[in-house]
C-alpha cells in the first residue's frame, strides 16, 4: 500500500516528492524521455527539487535535453545535471548510452531509474535496425536492454541502501487493463483474426480509436502501442523476481490522460478518434501525470509486490499502479508471472544477450 492515501489523480509531482526527500537527496537518478512538451520533464524536475546528487537527463535529441536542463536548473542549480543522448530505437544506440554511464567514475552507483520514453501511434508499421516493430523496440526492448546493461550500479546501489530503495519504475499506461503480448505474431505480420484468440485485438476497441475496420488488418498502430505497454509491467513483474532478494524493486504506472506530444504521428482519423473520445475525461496536467512514477520511486511503504493469485486471479498485485496508488485493474495476461518469464526469454533473443543476477 502507498503511504499516502490522499494521493490522487489531482497529486501534482512536486507535492508527491516534497513528501518523500530522503528517497531522493543525494541520490542518483535516471529518467528517460525527457522533453518539455512530455511528463519525462515534469518527472526530473520533480526529483531535481529535492536535490539529488546526480540526475541524468535521457532523451534521442540533445537540442531537448539541453532545454530540459536549463529550464530545471534555472530553479535547482545545485543538482549535477547530466545529459545522456539515448535512442532507444536502435540496440547500438542503447549499448552506447549505457557504456557512457557505466564509465563515469564518478558516478559508482545508480540509485532510481525511470523509464518514462515512449512513442505511439506510427500510422505506418515501421523496424528498428535490428527488425523489431519500432513501438515494441523502443517502448519495451529498448528500456530492458538499457536496464539491464546498468544493473552493475544498480546491485551496487542496493548493497549499501536499505532493502528496497533502490528501484526502477516502467512509465505504462491503461493498456495493461484491456491487453496482452501478441505473442505468435510481435511484429504484425498476419492478420489478426488469424492470431489465437487470446492474442487478438479488442476490435470493438481499435474501432472506436479510428483503427477500424480492425478485423481485416495486420498492423494496428494503437495496439502496437498496447502490446509495448503491456512489455512495461511485465518487465517489472520479472525484474521484482530476479532482484527482490538483491535489494531492488520495480513497479509499473499508468501516467493518466495528458495533452502531450505522444500523438504526434497519429493519422487524422485516429487524432479525430482521440478528440472524441477523450471528451469529458479527466485531463492532468503534466505535473500531474508525473506524480505517480515519483510515488512508485521513492515511496518507502512499498513493498514486493505478491506474487500468488489473488481471489481475482490476477498475480502480482501491487506491481501497476494508476494515480498514486495500487490498481487491481490490469488484465490477468498484464500481471502474469507465466507471460512475465515468456516475455523476458523473448527479449534476451531479441538482444542477444542473456542477463543472470
Amino acid at each position: 500500500m502507498a503511504s499516502h492515501a490522499e494521493f490522487d489523480q489531482a497529486t501534482e509531482a512536486l507535492d508527491a516528492a516534497k513528501a518523500f526527500p530522503d528517497q531522493i537527496k543525494g541520490k542518483t537518478i535516471i529518467v528517460t524521455g525527457v522533453s518539455k512538451l512530455g511528463i519525462g520533464f515534469t518527472t526530473a524536475q520533480a526529483f531535481a527539487s529535492q536535490a539529488p546528487a546526480h540526475l541524468i537527463i535521457a532523451s534521442r535529441t540533445p537540442a531537448n535535453i539541453q532545454e530540459c536542463i536549463d529550464a530545471i536548473k534555472a530553479d535547482y542549480p545545485q543538482v549535477d545535471y547530466r545529459p545522456l543522448k539515448l535512442d532507444l530505437g536502435s540496440q547500438d544506440a542503447v549499448r552506447d548510452a549505457a557504456k557512457e554511464v557505466m564509465s563515469w567514475d564518478d558516478v559508482p552507483e545508480i540509485n532510481l531509474v525511470v523509464n518514462s520514453a515512449g512513442i505511439m501511434n506510427l500510422p505506418k508499421r515501421k523496424f528498428s535496425p535490428e527488425g523489431i516493430e519500432l513501438t515494441f523496440a523502443t517502448n519495451h526492448i529498448g528500456h530492458f536492454l538499457f536496464t539491464n546493461l546498468l544493473m552493475p550500479k544498480l546491485l551496487k546501489s542496493a548493497k549499501s541502501s536499505p532493502k528496497g530503495a533502490t528501484r526502477i519504475v516502467n512509465v505504462t499506461s491503461l493498456s495493461p487493463t484491456v491487453a496482452g503480448i501478441r505473442w505468435s505474431d510481435i511484429n504484425f505480420d498476419k492478420i489478426s483474426t488469424d492470431l489465437p484468440e487470446d492474442e487478438q485485438p479488442n476490435y470493438q476497441m481499435m474501432n472506436m480509436w479510428g483503427q477500424g475496420p480492425a478485423e481485416g488488418k495486420s498492423y494496428l498502430p494503437i495496439e502496437a502501442y498496447n502490446q509495448s505497454k503491456v512489455g512495461n509491467v511485465l518487465f517489472s513483474v520479472g525484474l521484482n523476481k530476479r532482484l527482490a532478494d538483491k535489494g531492488i524493486l520495480s513497479f509499473a504506472c499508468h501516467p493518466g490522460i495528458i495533452n502531450t506530444d505522444l500523438v504526434r504521428y497519429a493519422s487524422p482519423e485516429v487524432r479525430v478518434a482521440i478528440k472524441e473520445r477523450v471528451k469529458g475525461v479527466y485531463m492532468k496536467s503534466l505535473g500531474a501525470g508525473s506524480s505517480t512514477s515519483i510515488v512508485c520511486a521513492t515511496d518507502p511503504g512499498l513493498g514486493v509486490p505478491a506474487e500468488e493469485a489473488d481471489a481475482n486471479g490476477k498475480e502480482n498485485h501491487g506491481v501497476y499502479f494508476i494515480d498514486c496508488q495500487v490498481s487491481d485493474r490490469a488484465d490477468p495476461r498484464a500481471v502474469s508471472s507465466k507471460n512475465a518469464e515468456r516475455l523476458w526469454a523473448l527479449s534476451e533473443d531479441l538482444v542477444k544477450e542473456k542477463f543472470t543476477y
